[in-house]
């Protein structure tokens, strides 16, 4: 199956994240675009997800541990682990889910 990023919707996911998603069984691809200073509150969920940072500084808590993620930096968060991230400039990210993300399905 080919898919063109441009013919996905996007939806503002929480104040400041753009979201485009694209859903298999077993995964969900996620790319944002963040506006500077948006703030995604501490929250864990069931999936393992791998976030890399495609432009811009983003301010990551991973469990406690902060790392300021520039451009091409990835962080791996295991599944119910809390985390949370404010972005430093404008950012682009792209996020992978295992399992699939149910609630981003649109």
């Amino acid at each position: 199956m080919f898919i063109s990023l441009l013919d996905l919707p996007e939806k503002e996911i929480i104040s400041g994240f753009f979201g485009k998603f694209h859903h298999t069984e077993n995964l969900s691809i996620g790319y944002f675009n963040i506006d500077a200073g948006s703030e995604l509150p501490t929250h864990q969920h069931i999936h393992t997800q791998i976030t890399h940072v495609l432009s811009g500084e983003l301010e990551f808590n991973l469990n406690g541990e902060i790392q300021i993620l520039s451009t091409g930096k990835i962080v791996s968060i295991p599944p119910n682990v809390p985390h949370s991230a404010k972005a430093l400039t404008d950012c682009v990210v792209l996020d992978v889910f295992n399992p699939a993300r149910e609630d981003y399905k649109f």
